[in-house]
């Protein structure tokens, strides 16, 4: 979930994905966040069995109770996520309401990941260092404290992507994001229209501005001679 969730949540910020096809990096986001829900179910099912053939109990930890709280909560935006923004029979004013929520509920899953990911470690340090124990600070506390302070770092990096302006996909992009698959955005050829007339009219504006000028210079030229 920390690497592919971070990978799926970037995609649209890097400005050289920003020249590609808005349908390609929708597929792209839906296919790294399938992936990591695949390993979030695999990884979450070994935890229970090994519980089970351990005789540990399950679900007593705060570790546990908000990993399971954010893998329901992911499964829950990877299908809204499909339902809503990749086909193409949601409505549009649904789209732009729940995009927000969309966006929010994304970073705020990303952070419970990591939040739960230096729960797990610092557990597993505090069961398994025995002699010496985690207090002591073994060479193995050490590594894995360097290791959540990294989690935290990249996770910050992460955060700070996706909420940076200057990240953000041009407008021009997002407007087809709200449009269904295949179709063309509403008022993009009224747009366009608009933009052709204004362009055919600055150019006759210019054109008879000309004009305009060249007669006044005969204008003028005539009135020298019969001056002179």
């Amino acid at each position: 979930l920390v690497s592919v969730l971070s990978s799926a949540i970037i995609v649209y910020r890097l400005p050289w994905t920003w020249k590609c096809s808005k349908l390609l990096m929708k597929c792209i986001h839906a296919g790294l966040n399938t992936v990591a829900m695949i390993l979030a179910i695999v990884a979450t099912v070994a935890a229970f069995d090994y519980h089970n053939a351990s005789n540990i109990p399950n679900m007593y930890s705060l570790h546990s109770w908000i990993g399971l709280i954010a893998i329901i909560f992911y499964s829950l935006q990877l299908f809204l996520g499909f339902a809503v923004f990749l086909l193409p029979f949601a409505p549009v004013p649904l789209r732009a309401a729940l995009m927000p929520i969309h966006v929010y509920s994304g970073l705020t899953i990303f952070a419970t990941v990591i939040a739960t990911a230096l729960m797990g470690i610092t557990e597993k340090l505090l069961f398994s260092l025995q002699n010496p124990s985690y207090s002591a600070s073994p060479p193995e506390a050490t590594f894995v404290n360097c290791l959540g302070l990294l989690l935290v770092i990249f996770g910050a990096l992460i955060l700070w992507m996706a909420s940076r302006p200057h990240w953000k996909r041009p407008p021009e992009e997002n407007a087809k994001v709200l449009g269904p698959i295949g179709e063309t955005p509403e008022g993009t050829e009224a747009e366009s229209t608009m933009t052709d007339g204004s362009n055919a009219d600055k150019s006759d504006l210019r054109i008879n501005s000309e004009a305009d000028r060249k007669q006044n210079l005969k204008l003028d030229e005539a009135g020298q001679r019969s001056t002179m």
